[in-house]
Parts: structure tokens; C-alpha cells; sequence
């Protein structure tokens, strides 16, 4: 049977071959962002109405609180305590070690950044800053497979920086207070040196071969965190190796897609339309790869495509809000992780200080509100049970993305108070980015 009518099918196949390469032929080539955008529309939010400064300013009260309320009574943020027997892979103690350290980075970070001049607040500080120097110079990688520890010296050179821009600011910059924090950093930009993969930029999992500089797969959104906190030590003076520079830069643009979009990793460069490789599972990467490439001088990444995914993070923020509070990594759609929501909104509201002013403000408006109705009783934010770091590490980059969202005058205000990212004074090219269908 098979023999009788697969002749006739293959001519048929043929035929159509045919037929739809005359139609293409005869179609005029689409070249451009603006044809692909024709037909591949990235999605545009709705205009939402700002919360009033009182709602706002009591949002971020009611987050610095919690952190003070939950602070450790070392100084720290975070611990181990609060499994429930589900928790994501984290060999003791190292992995403890550099979660612990990462949160209180980012504490700190929010506190500073707040600028809130109460006296519980100060001193929470100092003890945060007092526990990170004597610590964290000790966080390593857990075992040869867990390298958590790369976010806590990206995260902890951010921490530090901040904490040296406090102590200038408040003429306390005396030597003993000045070197400390100096070696830290250094120390902690070393690190970041010494566990980089073999392939350029970092990834938090070797499940290679574990050597000593670790085979490890580098991760888009891992080497854009540590790459952005590099570019930050090196603008403050500090020496940034330029090879480290520029292998996590290549990194990150070999898992870059037109419309940039993410690969999850470099290995998934074999399957690029899976899900979690196209626009809505990269919804919580496209903003920090985005911020780290245009930090480093990427002038791809113009300020239309920050706009559109900053649209694409709020018409699409379904995508990854069905998978806030889920216990299992990547379980939902899309294979989006709970972990990757306030991570993702921090690094948009980074992205938004890179826009010219007057285009700030209708997105400050849709992060502020979408913040404010997510706030928990207690005044904390989480996305993923993490054992007892979640709420910790949530609030603090929910407070640092609602700082972000304040009036123009008060960021000014606050500006002299702590070490931010320049905003990039570039020209707003037509993008070449291809954005994917609506349905992402």
C-alpha cells in the first residue's frame, strides 16, 4: 500500500514545496524592525495611575520595618531554620553560608538605599555592615556541583559599595573605617575571578566536572548579575580584569536571541524555542541581561528595547506572577521559577532609571502599583519558599525597585545618599529586536 501512493505523495509534497517558495519569492523581502513588528506586535500595557506619595511611602516603611524586625541577632539576614522539606538543593554548610551572605548584601543595600534616618534603622545597618566584614570573606562554593557563592560576592561587591558611599557621606572616612571595606571589595571581585567558568561568565550549578576554575554552564542572568556589579567596582576605581569583562559579555550575547529574549543557559542553546527560551520565560532574565549589555557599552541595546520589554514585563507579568510562591522550581508555564519575580522587577526598575526622565514615569506608575498590592501583612514580599531567606531577600528588592518608583525630586534627594547605576546618555535607535508573538 505504501508503495502505491507515496509516489503521489511526494509529488504532492513537491508541488506545495514549490508553491509556497513562488508565493515567498514573489512577496517583497521584510527587512527591519518595523516589518517583524507588523507582524510579531510586542505587547503594550494598559496606563495605570500612580499610587499617592503616602501610599507609596508607607509601602516602603512597612518593607524596612520587616527587615528590621527580622534581623538576626548577629547582624545577619536569613538562615537555615525554616525548611519544610522541599527546599532547593543546598549542601551544608556552604550553601548556607553564601544565602546568608547574599540576603544581608541585599538587606543592607535596601536600608541604605532607603534612606530613612531613624535611629533603629542606622544602627541595623552597622550591624549588617559589622557581620558582612567579618564574613563574608569566607563564603566559598559549597561543594563541587552548588556555587551559590557567586551571587554573594556579586551581591556583597554591591553591598559594600553602597556602604563605602554611606561612610563618605556621612564624613566618616577615616582609614579605619575606609579599608576594611576596600579589601572586601577587592576581595570579593577576586572571587568572582576565581569561580568564573571555563567559559566565560559565571553559573551557579558544575555539573561537569567539577574542577577547581569550574566547568560550570554559564547562566545569562547569573553573569549579568556579576558582570554589573563588576562594571559598578570598576567605576568606583577599582580593578576589573577587562578579559573577565569581556568573556561575561560574550556569554550573555551567546544566549541572546533577536528579539532579546534569553536563553536560560549555554546549553540551551540547542533547543532556543522551548518554552522557557522564549519571551514569556524570559520575562525575569531579558531586564538584567539587557541592563548588564548596556552597561557595557552594547549600543544594541537601545532605549526602545528596554521599553519594550519593560511593556512585554508588564502586558505579560501573568506569566510570571502564576509562578510567585510556587515551591518548585520551574514548574509553571513557561518554566518560569517563583524566584525569578522580584528579581526580575529589581532589574526593571533599573532599567527604567536608564530611560530619559520624561519617559519614566508611566512605568514607575505600573511597577509601583503592581508592588503595592502584592505586599504581605507583615510588610514583607517573597516569590519562592526558600528556607528562611525569602522574605529577606523579596523585600529588599521589592523596597529597592519602590524606591525607584518615587518622585522625580525625592530620587534626587536621595541620590547623594548611595552608589547607583548611571543612566547611559545614548540616543534611542530603532531597535532591531523581533519580538515574538502575543501569546508570550
Amino acid at each position: 500500500m505504501v508503495r502505491r501512493w507515496f509516489p503521489g505523495a511526494l509529488l504532492v509534497a513537491l508541488m506545495t514545496v514549490a508553491s509556497v517558495n513562488r508565493v515567498v519569492a514573489d512577496e517583497p523581502p521584510r527587512t527591519g524592525a518595523e516589518g517583524v513588528n507588523q507582524a510579531f506586535p510586542v505587547p503594550r500595557p494598559e496606563p495605570v495611575d500612580p499610587p499617592s506619595p503616602a501610599d507609596l511611602q508607607a509601602a516602603l516603611t512597612g518593607g524596612v520595618d520587616f527587615l528590621l524586625n527580622v534581623q538576626v541577632h548577629n547582624g545577619a539576614w536569613g538562615s537555615p531554620r525554616r525548611t519544610k522539606g522541599m527546599d532547593v538543593y543546598a549542601p551544608v554548610p556552604g550553601a548556607h553560608h553564601a544565602f546568608r551572605a547574599a540576603t544581608t548584601a541585599l538587606c543592607l543595600m535596601a536600608l541604605i538605599e532607603s534612606g530613612d534616618s531613624r535611629p533603629e534603622v542606622q544602627r541595623a545597618i552597622q550591624r549588617g555592615q559589622a557581620w558582612w566584614l567579618a564574613h563574608g570573606q569566607q563564603v566559598r562554593r559549597a561543594d563541587g556541583v552548588a556555587l551559590y557563592n557567586v551571587w554573594a560576592h556579586a551581591y556583597g561587591i554591591q553591598a559594600l559599595l553602597k556602604m563605602q558611599s554611606r561612610a563618605a557621606g556621612q564624613q566618616d572616612d577615616s582609614t579605619a573605617t575606609r579599608e576594611p571595606i576596600q579589601k572586601a571589595i577587592q576581595h570579593q571581585i577576586r572571587m568572582l575571578d576565581r569561580y568564573e567558568s571555563v567559559n566565560g561568565g559565571w553559573g551557579y550549578y558544575d555539573f561537569s566536572y567539577q574542577l577547581q576554575k569550574p566547568s560550570s554552564i554559564p547562566t545569562c542572568f547569573t553573569t549579568a548579575t556579576c558582570l554589573i556589579a563588576l562594571l559598578q567596582a570598576r567605576q568606583a576605581g577599582y580593578e576589573v580584569q577587562q578579559r573577565t569583562i569581556q568573556r561575561a559579555v560574550e556569554a550573555i550575547n551567546r544566549q541572546r536571541k533577536a528579539d532579546f529574549s534569553y536563553l536560560y543557559s549555554g546549553r540551551h542553546r540547542w533547543y532556543p524555542m522551548f518554552g522557557i527560551n522564549r519571551p514569556a520565560g524570559s520575562l525575569g532574565r531579558s531586564q538584567v541581561c539587557n541592563l548588564a549589555l548596556r552597561m557595557s557599552g552594547d549600543e544594541r541595546v537601545t532605549d526602545q528595547v528596554l521599553i519594550d520589554w519593560l511593556d512585554r514585563l508588564f502586558a505579560r507579568n501573568l506569566w510570571l506572577d502564576i509562578g510567585r510562591k510556587r515551591p518548585i522550581p520551574h514548574e509553571s508555564y513557561f518554566g518560569v521559577a517563583g524566584y525569578f519575580f522580584y528579581y526580575g522587577h529589581y532589574y526593571a526598575s533599573l532599567c527604567i532609571e536608564q530611560l530619559p526622565a520624561a519617559q519614566r514615569p508611566q512605568y514607575q506608575a505600573m511597577m509601583a502599583r503592581l508592588l503595592l498590592g502584592l505586599q504581605e501583612k507583615d510588610g514583607s514580599w517573597w516569590d519562592f519558599p526558600l528556607y528562611d531567606y525569602h522574605q529577606p531577600y523579596g523585600t529588599a528588592m521589592a523596597v529597592m525597585s519602590l524606591i525607584r518608583c518615587r518622585a522625580a525630586e525625592k530620587q534626587a534627594a536621595n541620590s547623594s545618599r548611595h552608589a547607583g547605576i548611571p543612566a547611559t546618555a545614548r540616543p534611542s535607535a530603532p531597535s532591531d529586536a523581533r519580538p515574538s508573538a502575543p501569546a508570550d
